[in-house]
């Protein structure tokens, strides 16, 4: 079922209009010009354990404790940790901010469009949507990896005459993509039910691998060790280089945190829930990642013989160090499978409806066949399929180096941190100079009031020092086997999107609309009562504003009271600027 767009009812207008408290969902999404065709299923617990399987702070430091601790020490990671994540607190408030306002799968594009000066909207708008669907799609292609990684180490560990191979890594990318497609194709009704398994098995996971290690474990480290000694093993004489590169590895810890905004036209109550969700993951993913620090860095032993495990994986070496059991290292390294598993699932719903939305506002190439969604199953498909394309290329560099790979890493981590800057930067360019974007967003469910701007600017601040520690190499002396690909990166997704926008954008692309008309006539559907000719088909409040204008054929509706608007043409997308 191809998207269909009220641009015909819809003319533009200024932020403040595009929010109102007191409309329904479906209406929400018409006043933004969309016709709701996804299902509402998620509930708030359900959607917390999407988020927190995303951003599932603790197993991603699992993956970052050797370079930590050669990159200044424990004493680097714990203490940044605490410092990153009260910064990403004020990126997350803001977000919450704006998903409560405007409650669309886009997400920080949407944003942008609506907040911008109308002049640049347009444009900031596609930056950041192609900076966004890279840095999800290419998110799920990393934790692929990941996943690959535990599957592979466990059979070492429990076959050590099995020698991994760089090849066996990436069919196990592709078989962790294709199920993850699988359940989000044919499953997607059960969305809701894994997601709030998630959340439970997360936190049950969390508390028995700590209690575990930390009991079972008897050549602890000491707490010199942990909070206190500095170490410089990077390869540079600075130490401040050697914070800066110790730095990265928490920042790559707190991410992902925007997944609820691109499932807001899959929740129940989105413009209340979807920031609930991303502060709350927020608060839980600093909370386990700062005592998993803790607790895995007391526990670690040989750091050599750590770093060098046959396994691959380092973390599941201190599970092995820790219980010297196979089946018990084995046991705990199951339970973080599992999260790598179900958050292999939640990228791939989050990435699809990332695509599927950008698409829906010709962002992408195709546009028609990635914004179609299936009738039956209320589920976008070919976006699905798209993502699980995407995903399964970019594993596809590992066949040939993991030095390539990495520049996966960083498309992934940089893409999530342009697209987060962008929403904050706009709006405090508007606040600054005078547009209504950088206004306050009067009755928002998460409304910081006068504290929206100076929140928003150490956001945007900690976001831009995390940007350029990114490019910071993590190992000296520089070759090109080493090298921080990053800055490559930025490039190569800002050439694509400049590319494309002279091609296709700058004529195609849309972008959310805004205004008062469609809103009025949803409202004045809805109270209509059920048996009235002209009601609103079940779930399609939009759809059945576009029933209603054609069975009308009006050229406007009139009223001065903002009861009625004259309805304007079709828009152009090249006068939407």
């Amino acid at each position: 079922m191809a998207t269909r767009r009220l641009s015909s009812i819809v003319h533009g207008g200024k932020p403040s209009e595009v929010f109102d408290p007191n409309l329904g969902n479906e209406a929400q999404l018409a006043k933004l010009g969309y016709e709701q065709e996804l299902k509402r299923s998620f509930s708030l617990l359900g959607m917390v354990g999407f988020s927190f399987s995303i951003v599932t702070c603790w197993t991603a430091l699992g993956g970052t404790l050797i370079l930590g601790i050669e990159s200044g020490g424990p004493p680097v990671m714990v203490w940044s940790w605490l410092g990153i994540c009260v910064l990403s607190l004020t990126v997350a408030y803001s977000f919450a901010e704006m998903c409560s306002a405007y409650p669309t799968a886009g997400g920080q594009y949407s944003w942008v469009a609506i907040l911008a000066p109308p002049k640049y909207a347009r444009g900031a708008a596609w930056v950041t949507g192609w900076f966004m669907c890279t840095g999800i799609v290419a998110m799920g292609a990393v934790n692929n990896f990941i996943g690959s990684n535990f599957l592979l180490g466990m059979a070492n560990l429990n076959y050590p005459d099995y020698e991994i191979q760089r090849w066996h890594c990436v069919l196990v990318t592709y078989l962790m993509a294709i199920a993850a497609t699988g359940v989000n194709v044919f499953l997607s009704r059960y969305l809701n039910q894994i997601s709030t398994f998630a959340v439970i098995w997360n936190v049950m996971s969390f508390f028995v691998v700590v209690i575990t290690i930390l009991a079972c474990n008897d050549h602890k480290q000491p707490a010199s060790f942990v909070f206190k000694d500095f170490q410089n093993d990077t390869g540079f004489s600075s130490s401040g280089m050697a914070v800066m590169i110790g730095l990265l590895q928490t920042l790559f810890g707190m991410c992902c945190y925007d997944a609820p905004a691109h499932m807001t036209e899959e929740m129940l109550n989105p413009a209340k829930e979807a920031p609930q969700a991303i502060i709350l993951s927020v608060f839980l993913g600093a909370f386990t990642g700062f005592v998993f620090l803790i607790s895995a860095f007391f526990c670690i032993g040989d750091l050599d013989a750590t770093a060098t495990t046959s396994t691959g994986v380092p973390l599941i070496q201190i599970f092995y160090d820790s219980t010297g059991s196979v089946k018990g290292a084995t046991t705990l390294a199951s339970l973080i499978t599992v999260i790598v598993l179900i958050c292999a699932n939640s990228l791939m719903a989050e990435g699809s409806r990332a695509l599927w939305a950008f698409a829906r506002d010709h962002g992408l190439p195709f546009s028609g066949v990635f914004a179609a969604v299936d009738k039956r199953s209320q589920v976008p498909v070919h976006s699905v399929l798209l993502c699980c394309a995407v995903q399964m290329a970019l594993n596809s560099i590992y066949f040939a180096s993991y030095e390539g790979f990495s520049t996966v890493i960083s498309i992934a981590t940089f893409g999530f941190y342009v697209s987060y800057a962008m929403p904050l930067f706009v709006r405090l360019w508007s606040y600054l100079a005078g547009h209504e974007g950088g206004g306050p967003i009067p009755g928002a469910a998460y409304n910081l009031g006068r504290w929206s701007p100076l929140v928003n600017a150490a956001g945007l601040l900690f976001l831009v020092f995390a940007g350029v520690d990114f490019n910071f190499p993590q190992v000296g002396p520089v070759t090109g086997d080493n090298m921080n690909y990053c800055s490559a990166a930025f490039g190569i997704i800002g050439l694509v999107s400049l590319v494309t926008w002279v091609f296709d954008g700058r004529k195609n692309f849309t972008g959310p609309q805004t205004g008062v008309v469609v809103v009025n006539a949803v409202e004045q559907q809805q109270q209509r009562q059920p048996d009235d000719d002209n009601k609103l088909p079940l779930g399609g409040g939009a759809a059945g504003v576009l029933d209603n204008e054609k069975e009308k054929d009006k050229a406007s509706l009139e009223g001065s009271d903002g009861s009625g608007v004259k309805e304007s043409p079709t828009q152009d997308p090249e006068k939407l600027a």
